[in-house]
């Protein structure tokens, strides 16, 4: 291994005199305590090393190790449950050996190695393989975990076992002499490799009205969640990790509050996944890099977690990674760059932030696996953004724009108000409405997207009648205009707005988010025709249909939404003018 000896220290990034030889990203190891770091800037025989530990205490001279691999992160069995840090070191594992403050220089892999798993076999001796292949499973909780060749690794196969082994004992012999053991290793700034990306065309079902029907995204899409102090970003990204209809999640806490990751930490566990009935900490990966962890390491915490949202998608799974927040990774990159002394960018962010940006996203996608025959797979990303005074002008939230198909804007004053999710519809938009027409027309509704533009026309019309009220009062609106406001009134209030309290309304079933809008719709359309024969908007809102509509959230049973509409349909148009 080569060595070298340090020369420069500014807080998390040190320089080390010696190192002729070495590589860009390689990982390394810092003074007498081994503190991990990796290479970003070489220049003659100087590195310049990121450590991602605490640096206080570092003296000029100290040896720096280059262990001559990049940062990579252990791919198998006993990942699913897992809580690690931002380099993938298992912090249930640290806590048993230094307590709750995590001690310099320690380490653990990430892949418990006593361990033993029931390994059955999919191939047999004479098999042709290739990077990709399932050459057998493991089941893990109620999870069928598949071990994979890894890629660029092809032969035949000589010999195949089956029984206990752990993740580093030989379970298949290849030709060429290869041995694959369970457990693999990928470098983390290195996308996994894929066959083919395929159109988004599948909608991620998140139980979220406003999300899977007015602002939806795609399996394999990208969605970016930016908002102000309190407007519920971190609960809206627990809230899709926890609905979302995929079979994995990967919650990456990037630089949040040490109580939010302690809420997280301490409520999934004890939650229960709607679909299965067990618990939803199963299928859930955490990733946790608090606001007070080394800033280099919030810097990795991405493209570990990323890195291991590829491994199960290649296993044709469904991933939903959520980051919480990639404005703290942006902060962590400026401050790196602040002490290379790189020219800043705007607001002191590196010139290369939109690039950074766009590569993480880019992983994002439905796929082909690389594999021999068919297999899809997808990583939904959606990441939330911390805009300074919820600023949507900044960098971070612009360059995001850029890059991703949803934008779901969070509103200040929608929290204030109580409302929740608070998103703003006006601000907020999906890329992805042409792109899944064809699914909502086939297993929701044929007039789906009629019903939504129609919504969206009527909330955009509201904030055309809301300044004229201002100005000259609600008297002064016709009586055409104040049913416009009523019906929008019934959109945000009793469709838009969502419980996550309620039993029955914290996940809404795409069959009800229909029948929920037609409802509003039908009243609508009713409405009109009734004031048109001359009936008063005075008359139809004492109809007790009315109520009925604003406690429609709490029907478990959609026959009952759909005798509604046919009882709105019925009431108003039995009314009679008044004489």
């Amino acid at each position: 291994m080569r060595e070298g000896t340090i020369s420069r220290i500014s807080g998390p990034v040190i320089t080390a005199r010696g190192m002729k030889g070495g590589r860009m990203y390689d990982v390394v190891k810092v003074g007498e305590e081994a503190l991990r770091g990796e290479i970003i800037r070489l220049e003659g025989d100087e590195a310049v090393i990121q450590v991602y530990e605490d640096t206080t205490g570092l003296t000029i001279g100290e040896n720096v190790e280059d262990t001559e691999t990049p940062l990579a992160v252990e791919l198998g069995p006993g990942l699913l449950s897992s809580i690690y840090d931002g380099v993938q070191r298992p912090l249930p594992v640290l806590l048993a050996k230094c307590g709750d403050f995590i001690a310099r220089g320690i380490s653990a892999p990430g892949l418990e190695r006593e361990r033993k798993w029931e390994f059955s076999p999919s191939v047999k001796e004479g098999d042709k393989v290739s990077g990709g292949d399932v050459i057998g499973t493991v089941r893990e909780f109620h999870f069928e975990h598949r071990i994979l060749v890894p890629p660029r690794v092809s032969g035949t196969v000589t010999e195949i076992r089956s029984g206990s082994f752990t993740v580093e004992e030989t379970v298949c012999v290849l030709d060429n002499g290869t041995r694959l053991p369970m457990m693999q290793v990928w470098p983390v700034r290195i996308p996994r490799p894929i066959r083919k990306k395929l159109d988004p065309v599948l909608p991620l079902v998140t139980g979220q009205r406003v999300f899977d029907c007015i602002f939806p995204v795609t399996k394999g899409g990208t969605a970016m969640i930016p908002g102000g102090f309190g407007t519920g970003k971190t609960v809206s990204e627990q809230t899709l990790a926890k609905w979302s209809d995929t079979q994995i999640v990967v919650y990456i806490g990037c630089g949040e509050r040490g109580n939010e990751m302690t809420d997280v930490l301490t409520e999934f566990p004890e939650l229960v996944d709607p679909r299965t009935n067990l618990p939803l900490i199963e299928r859930t990966i955490l990733i946790a890099n608090t606001s007070n962890m080394p800033v280099a390491a919030r810097e990795a915490s991405i493209y570990t977690g990323i890195t291991i949202a590829e491994y199960f998608r290649d296993m044709g799974y469904d991933v939903a990674l959520m980051a919480d927040s990639t404005s703290r990774w942006g902060e962590a990159l400026r401050e790196v760059s602040g002490r290379l002394e790189e020219m800043p960018g705007e607001e002191g962010y590196p010139a290369y932030l939109a690039t950074r940006l766009s590569a993480f996203y880019e992983r994002a996608g439905r796929v082909e696996c690389e594999c021999t025959g068919e297999r899809i797979g997808s990583v939904t990303v959606v990441g939330a953004v911390s805009p300074p005074g919820g600023d949507f002008s900044e960098p971070i939230t612009q360059n995001t724009l850029r890059v991703v198909g949803t934008f779901w804007a969070l509103d200040t004053s929608l929290a204030y108000r109580r409302h929740f999710p608070s998103v703003n519809w006006i601000k907020s938009y999906s890329l992805y409405l042409d792109s899944i027409g064809d699914w909502y027309v086939e297993h929701v509704a044929k007039d789906w997207r009629e019903l939504r533009e129609k919504t969206m026309y009527l909330l955009q019309k509201e904030v055309e009648l809301q300044e004229i009220v201002q100005l000259v009062g609600p008297d002064a609106l016709p009586e055409s205009e104040k049913a416009i406001l009523e019906v929008t009134r019934m959109i945000r209030e009793d469709f838009l707005q969502q419980s996550a309290y309620s039993d029955t309304d914290s996940f809404c079933p795409m069959e009800k988010q229909y029948l929920m809008l037609k409802v509003i719709m039908t009243y609508y359309a009713q409405m009109n025709d009734a004031m048109n024969r001359g009936v008063t908007l005075k008359q139809i809102q004492a109809l007790p249909i009315r109520t009925g509509i604003g406690r429609m959230k709490d029907l478990g049973n959609t026959d009952d939404l759909k005798k509604m509409i046919g009882e709105i349909s019925t009431g108003l148009t039995a009314l009679e003018v008044e004489k």
